[in-house]
């Protein structure tokens, strides 16, 4: 994640919100197992386990840290803005071949979105800080395209 706070949209907060609860919940689950392990440590094997559930906890902290910090970056940074293509914005392009597709800019794909667009992929990047009107040109896995911004939305 950038240093700079990002607007963030209401749908890729709510996300946010439910996989923080998920990790939360798993994170109680994994250091009740570590704690109720503590005097119960034997063979090598036991030991292994052990260290893999503290390497977990380890994982699942990080992941919590990084998603409070997005959340607390998005409320400074206000709503996604309405003028030009931002993270959090929801833009209709038009391609060359004539077809239309509304998107959203977010920062992490969920499983299989195809209305989400994340801002670091090579479409992302070219519509970041475009207007209506304007034209973008990107390289797609089948080569380059262009597309037009029709309009953008929240």
């Amino acid at each position: 994640m950038s240093s700079e706070p990002a607007p963030i949209s209401e749908a890729a907060r709510q996300a946010l919100e439910q996989e923080l609860a998920d990790l939360r919940t798993e994170r109680e689950t994994v250091a009740a197992s570590l704690r109720d392990s503590d005097a119960q440590v034997g063979d090598q094997a036991d030991a292994a386990d052990e260290l893999q559930r503290a390497d977990t906890l380890r994982r699942l902290d990080d992941r919590i840290s990084r998603i409070t910090t997005r959340l607390d970056r998005a409320d400074v940074a206000g709503p996604p803005p309405t003028d030009t293509v931002g993270v959090g914005s929801t833009v209709t392009v038009r391609f060359s071949d004539g077809t239309t597709d509304t998107v959203q800019i977010g920062e992490g794909a969920a499983a299989l979105d195809r209305t989400l667009v994340t801002a670091d992929s090579p479409f992302g990047r070219a519509l970041l800080g475009h207007r209506a009107g304007d034209t973008v040109s990107f390289q797609a896995p089948e080569g380059p395209r262009s597309a037009v911004v029709v309009s953008l939305g929240r």
